[in-house]
């Protein structure tokens, strides 16, 4: 078998590699370059970035779980000597190496014809102070969503295999770290974060989402919950619900407007069953229960109770 040709050798020359196949990567290679710089360009605000990390998101999200349940996600050996030492350290790692994505993100966001921001640096390192000082708020509604995936499921045994082994839990711990980020106006990181979540879990949540505590999410898979849905407490939401938008407003010129409320609002002591579709700025109220597989286009007042039948009718 003839040798390989070396890797240099590949990129500048047209010649057969050790299987027999032709390649001509000179022109290819100058085919993609004006199609990147010219024809298809999507570089963001024109210029090169140092992207965010997916990788170093998905690592900091390991270290903010440890943070908040030590034991669970964490080490399992940790002592009432040593646990807060060991939550201590892992913050201090996670949120330098936070700080840097978050760094990484303001200068994403910034206009291509902008100098460089001297205290970019600065500025992440107090967005990233800020986001620390909420941990102990955002672990105590974590706990009550906990509570509610124990009270709302007989199959729950107990916290420890809920944390474990519940994709919904795990969805909304990734999705309060996003939505807290997306409140500090970080760009793109609550975004990457929900994505991890999204394909660790099949459970799709827009961190611009604002949801209130002691929420569950059972099964979950296929769940979707658009970006300006609103969500009171107690909420309870099974698979392959969907609460999404009806329809997309547009400005003068033919563009979708950004950011205009479009997704239901869902009230307190709510549950909707499994493959339901809620669809628009619409209520439904408290106490409220939507059943499977229902399409739901408008709003229904407290205490309804909504089948197949009465949402056709409607």
């Amino acid at each position: 078998m003839p040798a390989r040709p070396a890797a240099n050798d590949t990129l500048l020359t047209s010649s057969e590699d050790g299987f027999g196949a032709p390649w001509d990567l000179p022109s290819i290679v100058r085919a993609l370059r004006h199609s990147r710089e010219v024809l298809h360009n999507v570089r963001h605000q024109g210029r090169l970035r140092e992207l965010p990390s997916r990788e170093a998101l998905a690592d900091i999200m390991q270290g903010l779980s440890a943070a908040l349940f030590p034991t669970h996600y964490g080490r399992p050996d940790l002592t009432d000597e040593s646990i807060d030492y060991y939550v201590g350290q892992t913050l201090h790692a996670t949120l330098a190496r936070l700080a840097q994505q978050v760094r990484r993100a303001l200068l994403f966001a910034t206009p291509a014809d902008a100098e460089p921001d001297a205290q970019v640096d600065e500025q992440a390192h107090a967005i990233t102070r800020r986001f620390a000082a909420q941990l102990p708020e955002l672990r105590a509604v974590l706990f009550s969503d906990l509570q509610a995936a124990y009270q709302g499921d007989p199959a729950a045994t107990g916290i420890s295999e809920i944390l474990l082994c519940y994709p919904g839990v795990t969805a909304i711990l990734y999705h309060r770290v996003a939505h807290a980020l997306w409140r500090l106006d970080v760009p793109l990181l609550p975004r990457l974060v929900a994505d991890i979540a999204h394909s660790r879990t099949g459970i799709d949540i827009h961190p611009g989402a604002q949801i209130g505590g002691a929420f569950f999410i059972d099964h979950g898979t296929g769940v979707v919950i658009g970006e300006t849905t609103v969500i009171g407490e107690r909420v309870r939401l099974y698979q392959a619900v969907t609460l999404g938008a009806r329809r997309f407003p547009i400005d003068e010129q033919g563009h979708l407007r950004k950011g205009e409320p479009r997704h239901p609002i869902v009230e307190d002591d709510v549950v909707i069953y499994a493959g339901a579709t809620v669809l628009g700025r619409i209520t439904i109220g408290h106490g409220s229960s939507i059943g499977g597989n229902v399409w739901l286009t408008h709003s229904v007042p407290a205490g309804s109770n909504v089948t197949q039948a009465l949402s056709r009718n409607g």
